[in-house]
């Protein structure tokens, strides 16, 4: 599963990814407005959202290219380890479910 982490804190990217390979998802994370952030996005199966720590116009930018693209987009007010965790499982947990059906 490919996933995007937009928001969160400068210090914690290298524990995010670690976080990540955990669970074997390939991460981008992107904790600063970075130009055409919409573009590096591309097409992840998730968005995770970490809304206190991030701009406004990232998190608009986030919205939108998860509603245009249909993109499963998790927000998280805390941007720790154990929240990335929590929803990570969540995700898994949901994606065994929709395979089930």
């Amino acid at each position: 599963m490919s996933i995007v982490i937009i928001g969160g804190n400068d210090r914690m990217v290298r524990k995010y990814r670690d976080i990540c390979s955990e669970y074997n998802h390939d991460a981008k994370i992107y904790t600063q407005p970075k130009c055409n952030l919409e573009y590096s996005i591309g097409c992840p199966d998730l968005i995770v959202l970490f809304t206190n720590p991030v701009s406004h116009e990232m998190v608009r930018i986030a919205k939108k290219k998860a509603a245009r693209d249909d993109i499963m987009l998790v927000q998280s007010h805390c941007g720790s380890c154990n929240a990335l965790r929590c929803i990570l499982e969540d995700a898994e947990r949901e994606k065994t479910c929709a395979c089930k059906r």
